[in-house]
């Protein structure tokens, strides 16, 4: 599976530990983030991931900074993306089951490094369940 991750200065520790996940499962991965924490604008590490997915480069996309809120927003402005914004495992879940969700974006300073390494894994191996949903999903895009 072809992963694309992106983050900001809240993000580098997070990124690190998930593309060493991410490689370990036999994913490609294409990094777009930072690698240290001097201060930078996640706008412009989204916007990488979200062109990757929506230009179907990538199968999913990661997001990281420090709410998760900014790059979320960033990235769900873009066609065929969308993105939701995880704090726990059964959130990663539902965006994926529920609203088939293509990236997922963490929030560092309001999870653990092993709560979002099993978060990714979870979005990563859940299908989504059409159905009822797909109705749904087809009406988000503008």
């Amino acid at each position: 599976m072809k992963i694309s991750i992106g983050n900001d200065h809240a993000g580098p520790e997070y990124k690190k530990a998930i593309v060493q996940f991410l490689e370990s499962k036999g994913h490609q991965v294409t990094n777009y983030g930072t690698d240290n924490a001097e201060s930078v604008d996640y706008p412009d590490f989204g916007h990488a991931v979200a062109k990757d997915v929506s230009e179907g480069k990538a199968d999913f996309g990661i997001v990281i900074c420090g709410s998760g809120n900014g790059i979320a927003m960033t990235v769900n402005k873009y066609p065929k993306v969308r993105a939701g914004l995880c704090w726990m495992k059964e959130i990663a879940i539902l965006t994926r089951q529920h609203n088939n969700a293509n990236i997922m974006s963490i929030p560092a300073r309001y999870t653990s490094l092993p709560q979002a390494v099993e978060m990714v894994d979870a979005f990563l191996n859940t299908e989504f369940e059409g159905g009822r949903h797909q109705t749904r999903v087809d009406k988000i895009s503008c």
